[in-house]
């Protein structure tokens, strides 16, 4: 099959972009689909042993950081497309040690824009998140108009790295997109996240942790709607333009808690006949802990017609499935 595009996928040994990969390789057989990863401790191979199957998939071990060996890709593979998820993106790693961030997040962005500006007549879709946003009150959403106001090193980095797309639109006229998408979750998710912290710890009997007062509210979008999603800006979304992705599925930290044991406790309940809720530990509070977020995803559904497919209760059940299949 004559390929029509050569796309450079970043960071698709990680979670979400590993769940992209299968899913885009397997719809787009014309396209030839890079994926470039340094695999940190967040990227795993074996999250993409669907796409050993695949003729169209190619994987390089590369960093994003390496200016000069990105230009070296960029023309020998011929380049057409950039589909950008790499970064460093766990907070409480970016309160720690925040020059990571600003190195892979920001550093790594321009590399990408730049050499994709030389080289590349395609599109470059840029993935970001809602927390670039700041925090929300009780009530309201976070549109693309919204005020950017950042409150951790992670936060802040992405939010440079929006910024730098942006300025290659408007001032070299890039054919760029960029997505902000609310909390992810699903199959395949790094362990330090808070969907997997809680299902692990609690099949360990251990305590099960939430910080503070375990209210914080986040929009939970199941990682395979976010990946529709990506496909659909990619292909159809406006250059220069950024299209918020969320799944209308608002939950604190309590609720989520709650629910994960309520469905343990009917799979694989205690042996001393207890709920699992009895595990759960509060611990003090990080830093800079945003209290709500929530997207408004109205554009990228009255534009594209996007709409996500799972509820939490439908999304929720697949991922602690998953991860019980799979340890």
């Amino acid at each position: 099959m004559l390929k029509t595009k050569t796309i450079l996928v970043t960071g698709g040994a990680g979670f979400i972009g590993s769940n992209f990969l299968t899913y885009f390789c397997e719809k787009y057989p014309e396209y030839n689909v890079i994926n470039l990863d340094k695999l940190t401790y967040a990227g795993d191979l074996e999250n993409l042993k669907e796409c050993s199957s695949f003729s169209n998939y190619k994987f390089i071990k590369a960093d994003i950081c390496d200016f000069d060996l990105l230009a070296h890709l960029f023309k020998k593979e011929n380049i057409t497309d950039v589909i950008h998820f790499a970064a460093e993106s766990h907070v409480d790693n970016s309160i720690s040690n925040p020059r990571a961030f600003v190195e892979t997040n920001v550093l790594g962005t321009f590399n990408l824009l730049e050499n994709f500006r030389r080289f590349s007549k395609g599109r470059f879709h840029h993935i970001s998140t809602d927390e670039v946003y700041g925090t929300l009150g009780e009530i309201g959403y976070f549109t693309e108009d919204a005020p950017y106001a950042p409150n951790s090193p992670y936060s802040a980095s992405k939010a440079s790295s929006d910024m730098l797309v942006r300025s290659y639109f408007h001032t070299y006229g890039a054919n760029v997109v960029t997505t902000n998408c609310s909390n992810n979750y699903g199959p395949k998710q790094h362990q330090e996240k808070l969907i997997p912290t809680i299902i692990r710890t609690a099949l360990a009997e251990e305590p099960i942790p939430i910080y503070g007062d375990g209210k914080n509210i986040r929009d939970w979008l199941y990682v395979l709607d976010h990946c529709k999603a990506v496909d659909l800006v990619f292909h159809k979304g406006r250059s220069g333009e950024t299209y918020n992705i969320g799944g209308h599925n608002e939950r604190n930290n309590l609720q989520i808690v709650n629910k994960i044991c309520e469905i343990l406790d009917v799979n694989v309940p205690r042996k001393n006949g207890k709920s699992y809720q009895e595990l759960m530990t509060f611990v003090k509070d990080r830093p800079g802990h945003d209290r709500r977020y929530a997207i408004d995803a109205s554009k990228l559904n009255n534009e594209l017609g996007w709409q996500a497919d799972e509820s939490f209760e439908t999304g929720i059940k697949k991922t602690i499935e998953w991860y019980l299949n799979n340890n």
